[in-house]
């Protein structure tokens, strides 16, 4: 019988319980979100036996001026009377300008740290910030058992949360668009319970031959809102509009908002920016790389749908070398330099400087 969750099934499962502000037990160690931690659970935490800390990625902790003694994260010492508000502001820099004086922050500098580092990949995959209150159990199989928690075995959870899930395709149906008739929407599925990511077709592209392709991350506010902050709503229908005109291409629209960190926290990156740092620097404080995206689930899709090479719509050339290092020829690359304005300027800006980007 096979009823019971396979390791892929209780990872998705246990994104759903942080999100929700339940804990859960990776191998030794429990682990709650900072973000959706109350404070009746953080009492009960410190009730137990042991030192918890709260787990930070080395890029909080620069902010932070904690030490990262594990090299890309930071185990926090809790202090006996710390507050929810006090955990919350660790892991949030919403209030860092008002109050940047945490600590001082002692961090832990013994033991093993490999706990910690799954913790953050989960909450990061969760879409949470990425802080984790974490206590190392004695017997941590019966404590999760005896509170009804979602238990992973440790070595199992980190194959998993290290790899991209595969993606299967779900139906693809016709779709008439503006820039052509001839569209068809492609629906594709990851086995890990993630976001869906979409493939939009025009024509009867010729698989033989390098298409025109776009790979277009999720934007809600510039896509859909017509937000002034990015380029990302003028890219799309200019590419969907050359694809028309052209009378075939691909773009692939990857759900990976706000550069692979989630609508949440992007907005908390834009009100970082509205206190003066740009993009990169928001992301820093916020705990996260510069681009937490996967561009490889392009060329997966790509594969999937019979494509070898492209001519890829792009300004990005990370984009460019992770096509060709997934074995996608990329036979041309295609400017797409749409949608300046007095509101976005520096962003772009930041964009050349810092990320690379032919502007």
């Amino acid at each position: 019988m096979s009823f019971s969750p396979d390791v892929t099934e209780t990872l998705a499962r246990a994104r759903a319980d942080l999100r929700m502000g339940v804990p859960v037990v990776i191998g030794d160690a429990l682990i709650l979100a900072a973000e959706t931690l109350t404070a009746t659970r953080l009492a009960d935490v410190m009730a137990l036996d042991g030192a918890p800390v709260i787990a930070i990625t080395a890029r909080r902790a620069q902010t932070l001026k904690a030490r990262a003694y594990d090299g890309d994260l930071a185990r926090v010492i809790l202090p006996r009377d710390a507050s929810l508000g006090w955990v919350q502001s660790v892991a949030d820099p919403a209030d860092d300008l008002r109050a940047p004086l945490k600590g001082p922050l002692t961090a832990a500098r013994e033991g093993c740290a490999d706990m910690h580092r799954l913790a953050l990949l989960l909450v990061k995959s969760a879409r949470l910030l990425p802080a984790a209150v974490i206590l190392t159990l004695s017997d941590a199989r019966s404590f999760a058992a005896g509170h009804a928690l979602t238990y992973i075995d440790g070595p199992f959870a980190t194959a998993h949360l290290q790899e991209r899930s595969p993606l299967h395709p779900v139906i693809h149906a016709r779709l008439p668009m503006e820039v052509s008739d001839a569209g068809r929407l492609h629906i594709f599925r990851p086995e890990d319970g993630g976001e869906e990511h979409y493939a939009i077709e025009i024509g009867r592209p010729d698989r033989s031959a390098p298409v025109l392709c776009r790979l277009h991350s999720a934007c809600f506010t510039g896509d859909l809102m017509g937000s002034l902050k990015c380029d990302c709503g003028p890219q799309l229908r200019a590419a969907l509009a050359q694809m028309g005109a052209e009378g075939h291409g691909v773009l692939l629209y990857l759900n990976q908002e706000g550069r692979g960190i989630g609508l949440a926290n992007k907005m908390r990156a834009y009100s970082l920016q509205d206190q003066g740092f740009d993009t990169v620097e928001a992301n820093h404080r916020l705990g996260f790389e510069d681009d937490e995206r996967d561009f490889r689930l392009g060329s997966d899709i790509l594969k999937i749908m019979g494509f070898s090479a492209v001519r890829l719509l792009t300004n990005n050339p990370r984009k460019v070398a992770m096509m060709e290092q997934s074995g996608i020829r990329v036979a041309e690359r295609v400017p797409l330099a749409v949608g300046e304005n007095r509101h976005n300027a520096a962003y772009l800006a930041t964009k050349a400087a810092k990320s690379g980007h032919l502007l």
